[in-house]
């Protein structure tokens, strides 16, 4: 088949590592594939290089952005259209909101193709404000009618979005999203040196959160908790960057935290398997995440996981692999927290469960022969 995926940016993010390994996995194994996206602006890194190193084609438009812009909006549907009436694919596969909306209408526009969208976490949520709200919910129904097949990372992310009017039942597909398995699942010897360079010792336990230093990730949640912990031996690392790191930093400090936080900025993808090893519990408290990667990466390294129940949580953590919180419960954080540094055997128990289950959940192979199912079963049923 041809294929084109467009997405909006190629930061480091869990969407765009899925929309790499589709590409990488897609391509392996024959198609013709054409990966567009915008330009992979801010502080969060970026995976363009990666992708352009896959083997496949990569096209950028430079006015695809992330923010609503109209001008640059309009400019970015024009080049859409425009590449596919030049490609003629057979699939269109969109992710993110921002591509999703402008790539499935230009595929509408040109036709002929099977039009196919992942919902890596909808644009719609409590935090947002009401006017917004009603916005992406408009736009997301009127993509839906325009699609011939929906993924989404989560059994959550489908119950929210058909809850929202957005699409009808049996267009949607559950696919947890695929990452490269055998680097987590034995301990590198840079986890031991990554303990070393933060200064730990062997008695310190680690607590670990990857994500963006960013709104709605909840890192004044972990702090908040920290205070309340007296143990000077849990030990708390920040792993990625953002535009938040300065006003988070203010929080450790104003906190009494600084020897006990330890912030590394941004890291490669290819040491987030050794960060795993190195940590003894990995927290995630955003307060919204489709199903966020760190949480499957912490399991199949064996780590416990604690996190809010939101969205795709639930599916992966309960009580067997580690800790689900309401969302922003300070309290709960800091009781689970305090509770598994304390008990190593409970911490061991939840993370040969985790490693367990995750080991077939998220094998990027497997994503990438659902996903082309759905492109099969999609095309046959236009």
């Amino acid at each position: 088949m041809k294929i084109v995926h467009v997405i909006t940016r190629l930061i480091l993010g869990g969407a765009q590592e899925n929309t790499i390994l589709t590409c990488e996995g897609l391509h392996a194994r024959g198609h013709d594939v054409t990966l567009v996206t915008g330009p992979a602006l801010g502080p969060e890194g970026e995976l363009e290089t990666r992708a352009r190193a896959g083997g496949y084609r990569v096209v950028v438009i430079d006015d695809l952005r992330r923010e609503i812009h109209p001008g640059r909006d309009w400019r970015s549907f024009r080049q859409l259209k425009g590449l596919l009436a030049e490609l003629r694919p057979d699939v269109m596969h969109s992710h993110s909101s921002k591509a999703g909306i402008l790539a499935r209408q230009a595929a509408a526009s040109v036709g002929g193709m099977t039009i196919v969208h992942t919902i890596h976490g909808l644009p719609f949520h409590p935090y947002q404000r009401f006017v917004a709200n009603h916005l992406y919910m408009m736009l997301e129904r009127h993509a839906a009618r325009q699609s011939h097949a929906i993924i989404s990372v989560a059994d959550a992310m489908t119950h929210q979005a058909l809850a929202a009017g957005v699409g009808r039942p049996e267009q949607y597909t559950t696919v947890y999203s695929g990452m490269e398995l055998e680097p987590y699942l034995t301990r590198p010897a840079a986890a031991d040196a990554f303990r070393r360079s933060l200064g730990l010792v062997d008695s310190d336990v680690l607590v670990t959160q990857v994500s963006r230093l960013a709104e709605l990730k909840g890192h004044e949640y972990l702090v908040q908790a920290a205070e309340r912990m007296t143990d000077s031996h849990i030990h708390f690392c920040l792993v990625g960057d953002g535009h938040w790191r300065d006003r988070i930093e203010g929080w450790i400090g104003k906190a009494g935290l600084t020897n006990r936080f330890h912030l590394t900025g941004l890291l490669p993808p290819a040491r987030i398997p050794e960060i795993m090893h190195a940590s003894d519990i990995v927290v995630h408290c955003s307060l919204r995440e489709g199903l966020a990667r760190a949480m499957p990466q912490a399991m199949l390294a064996g780590r416990p996981v604690v996190s809010f129940d939101v969205d795709g949580a639930r599916e992966v953590v309960d009580h067997d692999t580690g800790i689900l919180l309401p969302p922003r419960d300070v309290e709960g954080l800091h009781l689970a927290i305090e509770t598994l540094a304390h008990t190593p055997e409970l911490r061991q128990h939840m993370g040969d469960a985790g490693g367990a289950r995750c080991r077939e959940m998220f094998d990027h192979h497997r994503m990438v022969e659902r996903i082309e199912a759905v492109y099969r079963k999609a095309g046959t049923s236009e």
